[in-house]
């Protein structure tokens, strides 16, 4: 669909150079039969410049697109008026421009989810960067199954892990009966004293694009979604929503980030050569999960009974196990990190277990910057 607008306001604005040459003087124009001054015809020529380009910026993805859209469709219906007879057709392509600019301008505007995660990402990683590697003495007082998983990921001699900046992409549903919906996200977090997590989704509902932002900062948690930028499905926050946000920060380091175990403020128990034990604090709320490991030291599955399931509607959630299996490993930024996974939740019947999320992490860096470079990472 935005390669079809694209083109169409392309052609759109090119059609515009008629009124340009006409008044410019640069052709006879018979098409166009009214009289279009000097003056005016160096106004078809911006109106041609300001569509063309809003259309090249829409097929090529540029997110500010929408702010030229806007002058666009303003002065291209501006001249359309002054030739009403010769050129009204032309407002049909820009209601459609029009419509496109309300999209992207909701989609990517300063009030957007979009903008709110860019500016909330831009806030977390501006904490200090540890500095220290990670050390054979840091794993001495680990679980032996842990400190070989954070031994086999590559951590030691390398960095600590600050934070990390993941794109993933995957297919998520709301019930085991619920249709499949592509996604594809980013997330940002941080960890230390105050971890935090920002989490950006773009999917596809019933042919319409949904938006969703989870933030975790602070030991809170929210999570709005959107559908077609402008339409509020979910705005959701509260106690049960920050317990349910802490578990999947504590996943998310464990998964993702093995290297930050050795700082985080977890207390681990032993139960044997592959499993073992974590409660892990933030602020008021702790949480507990249980970790198995498997011969080669990767850590293949993470369950906890403290994280809540949401309904299908979005506005209720109920306490139950959920557990993250992971199937796939690979080396990343010099780090062998799980790259494929599945969330489940283990329902009471008639459901049972289910996978409601498939998840494939495309790329993933450590200890980045506000401008995205990496500190200290190294083969």
């Amino acid at each position: 669909m935005r390669w079809a607008v694209a083109v169409i306001v392309i052609a759109h604005g090119f059609i515009h150079l008629l009124g340009a040459s006409k008044g410019l003087g640069w052709a006879e124009v018979s098409q166009l039969k009214e009289p279009i001054s000097n003056a005016a015809g160096a106004v078809w020529l911006v109106a041609a410049v300001l569509t063309v380009g809003a259309g090249v910026m829409l097929a090529a993805s540029i997110r500010w697109w929408w702010l030229v859209g806007n002058f666009a469709v303003v002065v291209s219906q501006a001249v359309i008026v002054t030739s009403w007879s010769d050129a009204k057709a032309g407002t049909i392509v820009n209601v459609v421009l029009l419509a496109a600019v309300v999209y992207g301008t909701a989609a990517n505007g300063p009030t957007s989810l979009r903008a709110e995660y860019r500016r909330r990402v831009a806030t977390a990683l501006q904490k200090t960067l540890d500095a220290a590697s990670v050390t054979e003495q840091d794993l001495a007082t680990l679980p032996a199954p842990v400190a070989a998983y954070i031994r086999q990921s590559g951590a030691v001699g390398q960095p600590r892990i600050s934070n990390f900046r993941a794109g993933i992409s995957g297919r998520i549903r709301s019930g085991p009966a619920k249709p499949w919906m592509a996604f594809t996200g980013e997330q940002v977090n941080t960890f230390g004293a105050n971890p935090s997590r920002s989490f950006r989704m773009d999917a596809t509902m019933a042919g319409l694009p949904v938006d969703v932002l989870h933030i975790f900062a602070d030991a809170t948690a929210t999570m709005r979604v959107k559908v077609c930028s402008l339409f509020p499905m979910v705005n959701r926050a509260g106690p049960e929503m920050d317990r349910a946000e802490t578990v999947t920060v504590f996943n998310d380091l464990c998964v993702l980030a093995p290297a930050a175990i050795v700082h985080a403020p977890i207390t681990w128990h032993p139960i044997d050569d592959h499993r073992a034990q974590g409660t892990f604090t933030n602020g008021v709320h702790v949480v507990t999960a249980e970790l198995t490991f498997n011969d080669q030291h990767e850590l293949v599955d993470f369950w906890s009974d403290d994280r809540l399931a949401t309904s299908a509607d979005g506005r209720t959630l109920t306490p139950q196990r959920w557990s993250t299996p992971v199937t796939a490993f690979r080396t990343l930024d010099h780090r062998c990190v799980a790259t494929f996974g599945e969330a489940r939740w283990h329902a009471p019947a008639p459901d049972g277990q289910y996978t409601y999320l498939e998840f494939n992490l495309d790329d993933i860096d450590y200890n980045v910057t506000t401008r995205g470079t990496v500190i200290g990472d190294g083969a």
